[in-house]
């Protein structure tokens, strides 16, 4: 959620205004050390509410971080760059050497930083709160940092509880609620029961320090109030589908692993998908159609779920292309039937061949591709075809994350840009 500036407003307001309460009007005086402890503590717990709000997590280590990081930085790095930057007029050379100072105090205090983060406890995640519970919980930091004496400060915790028991809607039983995220060009779909969690594939990875599972699969999951995956599937093993799952483990546990690729996850104990698995979770049936045998191809060789619901099946099938799509026809027949369908191989011209369309009569095909890929995603043969059967169809690449739930006891396929569009987002 983006920082406009009534928001921004509001956040320097709290600091300031929790800043002020906390260590003005005191009678006695802490030392220095004391009293920079207690200005990172307030900090912290003055933001926690609107830290909640938008990035659903608070850092219970930040105190002890900042007492670290800020004389660091004000001491050193601050005042060795300003010097280096004016030396550079008169020796590049001995600026250079002050930058390497600079830089080598940085790669220790981000090591530092990296090593608190990591320890057990480090931070706490919980789903956004209502602005109704946030309206309470603003004004109760403020009475909790009041001074001693001042009269029902114990009331500060009352005006926590909605803030706390705040959590995110969950389906009824026998229904589900899927996310296709926006990813770019790469696929990672979320599904929830009432008390369940899969996901389906992560994205892709960047570099060492940047992948989907990290950017979007975790943030998206700590905003709805989750803890936990209890089935990870990876389709097949190409970087637009695997990328992200290391981080995704790392970051949330995880009870399951299955994918076509257990070779490339083998720490992680994974069980390979074969067809006929099946499992169900409140009232929810998932179903494993495919690999059952290799394909020459590793795209062919894809996971294939089948997820039957109250309200409608959901078909997930990976990069499958015609090979594929033409056995699962001979092998299923009209039991591939689903209400959606999350389109193979991103739309991709060998994949959505008119068989497989035919049996599968999709009301909607959810195509994630990036914006303006290189491989021309999704390819206009295949929009094609998809209209030949009357099926909607909705792009990552246009429509962002793609939801479908229930409303009025029906399905509702919507894009969250077209949902959730700010005044401020270029259409």
């Amino acid at each position: 959620m983006p920082f406009p500036g009534a928001w921004a407003s509001s956040v320097c307001a709290e600091y300031a205004g929790a800043e002020r309460v906390a260590v003005s009007g005191r009678l006695g005086k802490l030392g220095y050390f004391w009293g920079a402890i207690k200005i990172h503590w307030v900090t912290s717990l003055g933001l926690s509410p609107l830290l909640l709000l938008f990035f659903q997590q608070v850092s219970l280590i930040a105190p002890l971080a900042n007492v670290v990081a800020v004389p660091v930085v004000s001491l050193l790095v601050v005042p060795l760059s300003l010097l280096a930057v004016i030396v550079m007029f008169v020796s590049s050379t001995l600026a250079g050497k002050l930058f390497y100072w600079v830089d080598l105090v940085l790669q220790g205090l981000r090591w530092l930083l990296d090593y608190l983060a990591e320890l057990p406890m480090a931070s706490i995640t919980h789903a956004p709160p209502s602005y109704w519970a946030l309206f309470f919980a603003v004004p109760g930091v403020l009475l909790l940092l009041a001074p001693v004496g001042i009269p029902a400060r114990w009331l500060s915790l009352v005006m926590f509880l909605p803030f706390v028991v705040t959590d995110a809607k969950r389906p009824e039983s026998g229904d589900i609620n899927m996310t296709l995220l926006d990813v770019g060009q790469g696929l990672s779909v979320v599904v929830q029961t009432t008390d369940h969690l899969l996901v389906y594939d992560t994205g892709a990875k960047f570099s060492a320090d940047s992948d989907m599972g990290q950017r979007v699969l975790l943030p998206f999951l700590h905003s709805q109030g989750l803890a936990k995956i209890d089935s990870l599937i990876i389709s097949h093993g190409d970087n637009d589908h695997i990328g992200g799952a290391t981080s995704l483990m790392h970051g949330m546990d995880t009870e399951k692993v299955l994918t076509s690729v257990p070779q490339l996850l083998s720490e992680y104990a994974p069980t390979e998908c074969t067809a006929g698995q099946s499992w169900l979770w409140d009232q929810v049936k998932f179903t494993m159609l495919a690999p059952q045998q290799a394909f020459v191809s590793e795209n062919n060789n894809s996971c294939v779920l089948k997820i039957q619901s109250v309200h409608g099946t959901v078909l997930l099938t990976g990069d499958i292309e015609a090979a594929a799509e033409s056995w699962l026809v001979e092998t299923y027949g009209e039991a591939l039937k689903a209400d959606v369908l999350v389109a193979p191989h991103h739309g991709s011209k060998t994949s959505s061949t008119a068989g497989f369309l035919r049996v599968v009569q999709p009301d909607y095909v959810l195509i994630p591709a990036g914006y303006r890929n290189q491989f021309g995603h999704p390819h206009k043969d295949v929009l094609a075809r998809y209209r030949r059967v009357n099926a909607k169809w909705l792009s990552s690449a246009d429509s962002g994350a793609i939801v479908v739930n229930v409303e009025n006891n029906a399905w509702v396929v919507q894009g969250m840009r077209q949902t959730e569009s700010k005044y401020w987002n270029v259409r």
